[in-house]
């Protein structure tokens, strides 16, 4: 039986389902037979103390066991084992109807490398009444759902669907690395940007089985999906904040550098030029956290090389880097040394002055720059990226 060829396989994460492991099974038995293909059921156990075990082994699937605590490490181990072309993943809970596998092995055969389901009724999907919480339903899933649209432009409804399906083949080119609940987002995320062809299939979610809470966590697991997204997208994470917060400092520090400014009643002036300052400086520190964040994933390999960060590091080489660097200290050295000469014309009295401190300002702002600049420059070098291949 074991050398059998196998087409699909059903992996189901368990963790203490005793309650719906069987029927989870079974119905798994009768999806493989409608869609007339040969295929396995695999219980990844995720160190279960009920009869989880004894369930599975009893029904003839076959029983991973995963020493790794978390939802994606089951997942992860038991797909590893799985010996089918095709796999589909699904909750062992009941919630998800593993007898209609069929739509989601129809468009792995069209080509697709990774099928969604859909559980929400923008992507023809639909939850029966208690089988999932309000603030679940109409805020998390289609919050997190959106987010992940607009940061990685992918036309999905539902990241966070527990069934879904894909190649072994595009599995393998995934290299995921979640442990827990945000194994969800990423294996969406990765698919897009390995720019692989993504399908939706709808399905109706039900309530779950068991007497006990979900394993879910609304908050911390809600929050692991966000942050995941969020670190694998530096441009929106960092890139655009700083750029944001740069061109307003300098909107304010390059006017006020030249004396007091009016905006709409405000009377604006020194105070104001130190805050402007303080703007651009951590407006270019978390630009240069968007070159970082990008390229730390890269080099250990968790995405593939970026267009848009290969040309910022093609703007941003070592040696121009510096150069720029050095230029923007020199000007800031050049500010300081400026005041210092107001300060001796002045008999070195207030060094509060106004017009001192509309030097000093605009040159401890460039110094902080420049000096930015330099030591960022030696850290993306160190790096070694090779980033010619487009994202």
């Amino acid at each position: 039986m074991e050398n059998n060829p196998v087409e699909v396989s059903i992996v189901m994460p368990c963790l203490n389902e005793a309650e719906t492991l069987e029927g989870c099974i079974l119905l798994a038995r009768k999806g493989i037979e409608k869609s007339g293909r040969t295929g396995e059921i695999i219980v990844a156990d995720n160190g279960s103390i009920d009869s989880s075990r004894e369930i599975a082994r009893r029904l003839e699937a076959k029983v991973i066991e995963v020493s790794l605590k978390g939802y994606g490490s089951a997942l992860r181990a038991g797909t590893l084992m799985a010996r089918g072309r095709w796999i589909v993943m699904g909750d062992s809970d009941m919630s998800y109807d593993f007898s209609n596998i069929t739509p989601f092995l129809e468009k792995l055969e069209e080509g697709n490398d990774l099928v969604m389901g859909c559980r929400l009724p923008s992507g023809g999907g639909s939850i029966d009444p208690g089988a999932m919480p309000w603030l679940n339903r109409w805020i998390g899933n289609p919050g997190l759902s959106f987010i992940g649209r607009r940061l990685f432009q992918i036309k999905i409804s539902d990241f966070q669907c527990g069934m879904r399906a894909c190649s072994r083949a595009a599995f393998d080119r995934m290299e995921l690395t979640a442990n827990g609940m945000e194994f969800a987002s990423e294996m969406v995320v990765k698919a897009a940007l390995k720019k692989m062809r993504i399908a939706e299939v709808p399905v109706t979610l039900h309530p779950d089985g068991r007497s006990r809470p979900p394993h879910l966590r609304r908050w911390r697991d809600g929050w692991r999906n966000l942050r995941f997204m969020l670190l694998f997208s530096p441009r929106w994470m960092f890139f655009y904040p700083g750029l944001i917060l740069t061109a307003l400092g300098l909107l304010l520090l390059l006017p006020l550098s030249f004396g007091d400014i009016q905006v709409r009643g405000a009377h604006l002036e020194s105070g104001a030029l130190a805050v402007s300052g303080m703007t651009v400086i951590v407006g270019f520190q978390v630009l240069a956290f968007a070159l970082w964040a990008g390229s730390h994933p890269i080099v250990r390999g968790l995405r593939p090389p970026s267009a848009f960060l290969s040309r910022c590091l093609r703007f941003f080489s070592l040696e121009r880097g510096l150069l720029l660097g050095m230029a923007v200290t020199l000007l800031g050295l050049g500010l300081i040394a400026h005041a210092m000469l107001i300060w001796h014309a002045a008999g070195f009295g207030n060094l509060n002055a106004p017009e001192i401190m509309r030097v000093i300002i605009p040159g401890t702002t460039a110094i902080s720059i420049g000096v930015q600049m330099i030591f960022t420059s030696f850290f993306l070098s160190l790096l070694d990226l090779n980033t010619e291949t487009g994202e």
